[in-house]
């Protein structure tokens, strides 16, 4: 192997000394027995790797210590299966990288196990947040939707952010409940095995979040237009990170969920930016 070689392979050596120590700090901290032992398989398998990679590189790089710290908390706040997917995003490069070594049958047992590396893991991990996944969804959806149209249209109507964002919350509030009450009721009626009262915390939770973000603008702004388009780029921040965090968890495209959905806030927005508008000029209110 030429330097080149050895240099490269001393960086995916370090890289798979990080995740096992990532893995196993993992482990330590899973009250899930189940998960605990799916994360301490993958830290020796990485740990293997490790060695097998020193036979050729005849190194003992240290693993990135700030790069465990971060995973660790990304796992703890954002959940397991969040933080471990983001982070193994990074070997698809590595196990093609090893495909070029054709000759060297050891690397490329490696580079077959790091393609199976992540449905395995991901298989086997079993998170309570993810399988109420559906009701978040169905909670952002309804309030970015449906509370962005109520806040564009009361813009114009009302034209007064104070009672622009009095008028939002009390509407919020309201939806969020009869939201939570509906998935309540609707998971009761399913019977897919999922809680229903935890069902319809998600889905409340979910939407009363989007209400204060999306009303604080017009809490602490004094001029309506310009708390709207400031509320309008909350929706978008919103729709972004969630599903930047819906794409890595569930492996669907960030671009294409993430167009829909803004189209489709956006779009109900400008509609009901209209609507006020409108009756606006039709009833010949102005307050």
């Amino acid at each position: 192997m030429t330097p080149e070689d050895i240099k490269q392979l001393v960086a995916f050596q370090v890289n798979e000394i990080t995740e096992s120590k990532i893995y196993s700090r993992l482990a330590n901290i899973q009250k899930d027995t189940h998960n605990s032992e799916v994360l301490k398989e993958l830290s020796a398998e990485e740990l293997k790797h490790y060695h097998i990679l020193k036979k050729y590189t005849g190194k003992s790089p240290s693993p990135k210590h700030w790069k465990i710290t971060l995973y660790v908390l990304i796992a703890r706040f954002f959940g397991l299966t969040f933080g471990i997917k983001l982070m193994e995003k990074g070997e698809v490069h590595a196990q093609d990288s090893y495909r070029k070594w054709a000759d060297e049958k050891d690397l490329q047992t490696m580079a077959d196990e790091e393609e199976v590396h992540e449905n395995k893991l991901i298989g086997l991990l079993d998170e309570e947040g993810l399988n109420y996944m559906g009701a978040v969804v169905l909670g952002l959806n309804d309030a970015l939707v449906e509370f962005t149209g109520a806040l564009a249209g009361y813009t114009f109507a009302l034209q007064n952010p104070k009672l622009i964002a009095l008028t939002g919350s009390i509407t919020g509030i309201a939806a969020a409940l009869s939201m939570a009450a509906s998935e309540y009721l609707s998971s009761r009626a399913d019977n897919d095995g999922k809680n229903a009262i935890k069902a319809a915390i998600y889905t409340g939770i979910a939407y009363i979040i989007t209400v204060v973000v999306l009303i604080m603008p017009f809490v602490v702004m004094s001029n309506p237009y310009w708390a709207l388009v400031v509320c309008l780029t909350g929706v978008i921040t919103i729709i972004a990170i969630f599903n930047y965090y819906y794409s890595i968890v569930k492996d669907e495209s960030f671009r294409k969920r993430f167009l829909e959905m803004a189209a489709i806030s956006l779009g109900i927005a400008a509609i009901s930016f209209g609507i006020g508008y409108a009756l606006r000029v039709v009833t010949g209110i102005d307050l």
